[in-house]
């Protein structure tokens, strides 16, 4: 990581044993690691964060890309226009007879509302649930009615 060979390493533990005592070296050996373990995650959010900008800047340069391309694409092939169809007129002149009129056709594309349900609720509200029997409680179970005198099961 920080291109340490093992001799390099072996001076660097034996200075710390020399100067922090083997007492304190595990303590010491605890904080070092919490600060490395600090500074890795310090660096890993900044990277992340180089990383969205650098997306986002490379989408916005495909979005222009996409976009004259699409302009070139259109100019090439330009959509087809829709000829609008001839009225007839029945009563008077051709010249008498109104323009077309927007209000009062209708796109073929546009849904039609759905008629209103008959009933006073909507469709799809569930029906309400019989009173329950004033009589005795949901938990009480009914004996069974005794066998009738004809019943060979008697």
């Amino acid at each position: 990581m920080f291109g340490i060979d093992s001799t390099e390493f072996l001076v660097i533990v034996i200075i710390a044993v020399i100067v922090i005592g083997p007492k304190d070296l595990p303590r010491a050996l605890y904080k070092v690691g919490q600060i490395v373990g600090k500074a890795q995650g310090m660096a890993r959010h900044f990277r992340t964060g180089i990383d969205a900008m650098v997306r986002e800047v490379e989408l916005e340069e495909l979005e222009k890309k996409w976009a004259e391309q699409n302009k070139r694409i259109m100019a090439e092939h330009p959509p087809e226009t829709q000829v609008p169809e001839t009225q007839v007129v029945e009563h008077g002149s051709a010249s008498d007879a109104p323009a077309a009129s927007a209000v009062d056709d209708k796109p073929p594309y546009v849904a039609e509302a759905p008629a209103a349900p008959a009933a006073d609720a909507p469709p799809y509200v569930a029906e309400a649930a019989p009173p329950p029997v004033a009589d005795k409680p949901p938990y009480v179970v009914e004996e069974p009615a005794a066998p009738k005198q004809g019943d060979a099961a008697a």
